[in-house]
């Protein structure tokens, strides 16, 4: 054995080594549709999603569909029994899969509603963004959502899913693959963030 040879063998054990300990349990992934507009297409893009996340069976995924909801139209002087329900859903999902339609250049308020309803239960873990829409594909809502995940103090990821329904439906035509890469890719990713961090607050507690 060279020692180039070695090299890779122990870098690919620490690597293997690493991934191991850090996920010898399945992430807790809880994908939220942010849309609750009657008509909408978020719930066919929320399926569509973890259609293909289903697929990795080292993630936990739960569906928060904002539209099974009935939340307070006021907020309350005390949390409402579906507000602490959804409460305890993010607190105890380790990642997230933010699903959102773009509206006028941002995200919908049912989903800034939503957000607000917890803040210690986001921190320390990874977001990561699936949106859609006709020529921006969502992204400018994305952008914003970023400002606010940043002040609930979690990571949000780089790569994400973008779905422009101007230019390809949904469903795409056959042997179109671009948009499972980008599902893979960011799954990796937000696999990557989540053990990491879930590591890290088992070690020393989170400054905020």
């Amino acid at each position: 054995m060279t020692a180039d040879e070695g090299a890779c063998e122990g870098a690919d054990k620490s690597v293997g080594e690493g991934r191991d300990a850090g996920s010898s349990l399945p992430l807790r992934v809880a994908v939220i549709i942010g849309s609750t507009r009657e008509g909408r297409i978020g719930d066919a893009v929320g399926r569509w999603f973890v259609e293909r996340a289903r697929d990795r069976s080292e993630l936990d995924l739960a569906v928060l569909d904002l539209a099974d909801y009935d939340f307070p139209v006021h907020y309350p002087g005390r949390a409402t029994e579906q507000m602490t329900e959804f409460t305890e859903e993010i607190a105890r999902a380790e990642a997230f899969v933010v699903v959102t339609p773009e509206y006028n250049r941002s995200f919908p308020a049912s989903l800034k509603q939503a957000i607000d309803f917890a803040y210690e239960e986001w921190q320390t873990k990874p977001v990561a963004f699936v949106s859609y829409g006709h020529g921006s594909a969502g992204l400018y809502a994305v952008e914003q959502l970023r400002t606010v995940f940043t002040e609930l103090h979690t990571v949000t990821l780089r790569n994400g899913v973008a779905l422009d329904f101007l230019r390809q439906p949904l469903e795409g035509h056959p042997g179109d693959t671009g948009r499972d890469r980008s599902v893979g890719l960011m799954l990796d990713q937000l696999g990557w963030w989540g053990w990491a961090l879930r590591e890290a607050r088992a070690v020393r507690p989170y400054v905020s």
